[in-house]
């Protein structure tokens, strides 16, 4: 049974991934003022961060709407048995809701939700690619990524909140509190939506190895991943600590967020995204 799988860019993945599993990409757009862009496509986060330092003020993300669905859909459901489109999660983004309405004209097209953002997403994407190969049948799969998406681990360690602050995600206070406090707040994604799990003081430097250490801490020392580390390499931080650390415990790939991410979170945030298997 040949199966196509299919998301959108909110899913930041390995491009070596995307490719090997020829996985296709539903561009989010991404709007800088009157200006509409296919995220990844048209812009990259260098040009969201551009635009706010220019302007003071913050990109916004738009889901492709329901006919750039039905256009993907109409594209691959003849060439496939099964079609499984997996969005970021409904409660950050409308992409599941378009898709899911673009989906009813298609009885082989199945739309699910990660419940997830970034690069949680893509790990939930790259299981349900690799059901695909073994020919598991759709509705197996569907079954299969249950667990995988309620046991996901997605968290990210926030630079800077004057991105937050903008987007409405956190107070002006509580962003002066933490800028003197040089806190740095680990971001995580919990029953589908984001909060706030825990606050480290210091550089993003000083503050990545107790971030990453207290999130393996939940879990058995012996607790196979999958994992991505999701960051920006222009911002220079110095990861080896966290890669080798992750590495222990099994597979681990790297991305670059995309505008999704840069939108929201700002320039030098870093992510780091689990699945134990």
């Amino acid at each position: 049974m040949r199966i196509k799988i299919i998301t959108d860019s909110a899913c930041d993945m390995p491009e070596e991934l995307r490719a090997s599993y020829d996985i296709a990409v539903v561009p989010m757009h991404i709007q800088k003022g009157d200006e509409d862009f296919l995220d990844m496509v048209e812009v990259a986060p260098p040009d969201v961060f551009e635009y706010g330092e220019k302007t003071g003020r913050l990109c916004s993300t738009i889901a492709p709407n329901i006919a750039e669905f039905s256009t993907v859909f109409a594209r691959y459901s003849g060439a496939y048995d099964a079609v499984i489109c997996i969005s970021i999660g409904s409660r950050f983004s409308s992409c599941y809701q378009n898709a899911a309405i673009a989906a009813e004209e298609y009885p082989n097209v199945h739309v699910i939700d990660s419940r997830n953002l970034s690069s949680g997403e893509a790990l939930i994407v790259l299981e349900a690619a690799r059901f695909a190969q073994t020919g598991m049948a759709p509705e197996t799969i569907y079954a299969t990524l249950e667990p995988v998406i309620a046991n996901t681990d997605s968290s990210f360690l926030i630079s800077r909140l004057d991105y937050m602050k903008k987007g409405g995600r956190c107070t002006s206070v509580a962003a002066l509190g933490a800028n003197l406090l040089q806190l740095k707040p680990c971001i995580e994604v919990y029953d589908g939506e984001m909060r706030v799990w825990k606050k480290f003081r210091g550089s993003m430097e000083k503050a990545l190895e107790p971030y990453l250490r207290e999130r393996l801490a939940r879990y058995d020392p012996d607790q196979p991943f999958r994992a991505i580390l999701v960051y920006r390499p222009e911002d220079g931080f110095l990861l080896d600590g966290i890669r080798s650390a992750l590495k222990a415990h099994g597979e681990l790939w790297e991305a670059s967020y995309g505008c999704t991410v840069a939108c929201h979170c700002g320039p030098g945030t870093v992510g780091v995204m689990l699945l134990p298997v």
